[in-house]
């Protein structure tokens, strides 16, 4: 009888819910259905989320559904962060050097020579989610960061090749540095337009009737910087007119463009230099 009982006690046992167990089973459902629907959502998107291999110049794809490491690594952007406007009263004169004309008469690359380099250096216009998963290029992410400020971007995605990003790091170095050296300030140039797809054209053609429909921007060689308006990330710092960083960003285009390294446009209606990446 005393083994039966004792048999008995065991069944029991075995059969008592393990509240602990059931918890943790729970939390890992959720979880899965939480990451599976951002997947679907991410899978919807264009183009698709992809990882760049900068080493090797190769393409690997991560899966639609993201993983768990994955999404507990994610972190705030602490450059995302900034002023809500340039301060507009203090502001210290800065030293500029004349470049020799009118900026607009400076910087004339017309859309021709933006659409050749483009063609040649980048990737071909993306029409579909497919297109995004075979280009003939890599291409990178770009993000907020000390040389720059990433704007909303409404008509574009933050991808470019290589070479055009490289080329926007050097602009908002450049200008960091030349701003460092007279004086200092705490600004960044913001980035306002980036790659677009023939879609996303014609969306912005809806609003903006300049736009052309032939654009650099379908390569991700090409990019527009901001004059009319400017990052601050800190006031109590010596204070610039935005005419000033605007000067001071064309003394670093002009440079970089004598260069080889980029065709520019200065944009009236939009206020901002349009830029593509020379191969």
């Amino acid at each position: 009888m005393a083994t039966n009982h004792g048999y008995n006690n065991r069944k029991r046992r075995k059969r008592k819910p393990r509240w602990g167990r059931i918890i943790v089973a729970l939390m890992i459902l959720v979880g899965g259905i939480w990451l599976a629907a951002r997947g679907i959502v991410s899978c919807l998107s264009e183009p698709p989320a992809m990882a760049i291999s900068e080493d090797a110049g190769e393409r690997t794809h991560e899966p639609c559904v993201p993983t768990l490491e994955a999404v507990l690594a994610e972190e705030a952007n602490p450059w995302e962060s900034h002023l809500e406007a340039m301060p507009d009263d203090g502001c210290v004169k800065l030293k500029i050097n004349p470049i020799g004309g009118s900026l607009a008469k400076v910087f004339d690359d017309l859309n021709p020579l933006h659409l050749e380099a483009a063609r040649a250096l980048g990737v071909d216009a993306i029409n579909s989610d497919g297109d995004a998963w075979r280009l003939r290029r890599p291409i990178v992410e770009i993000k907020s960061c000390r040389e720059y400020f990433v704007d909303d971007l409404r008509h574009s995605y933050p991808f470019l090749v290589p070479e055009a990003a490289q080329l926007l790091a050097d602009i908002g170095s450049a200008f960091n540095a030349e701003l460092a050296a007279r004086g200092g300030g705490a600004y960044r140039i913001k980035v306002t337009s980036v790659m677009r797809t023939p879609r996303t054209v014609g969306q912005l053609r809806k609003v903006n009737r300049n736009a052309t429909s032939e654009s650099a921007h379908q390569y991700a060689t090409t990019f527009d910087i901001s004059y009319g308006k400017f990052i601050c990330d800190d006031d109590t710092q010596p204070r610039r007119t935005q005419e000033d960083l605007k000067n001071l960003l064309a003394e670093v285009l002009h440079r970089l463009r004598a260069q080889g390294r980029c065709y520019v446009k200065y944009e009236y209606k939009q206020a901002c230099f349009h830029i593509t990446a020379r191969p």
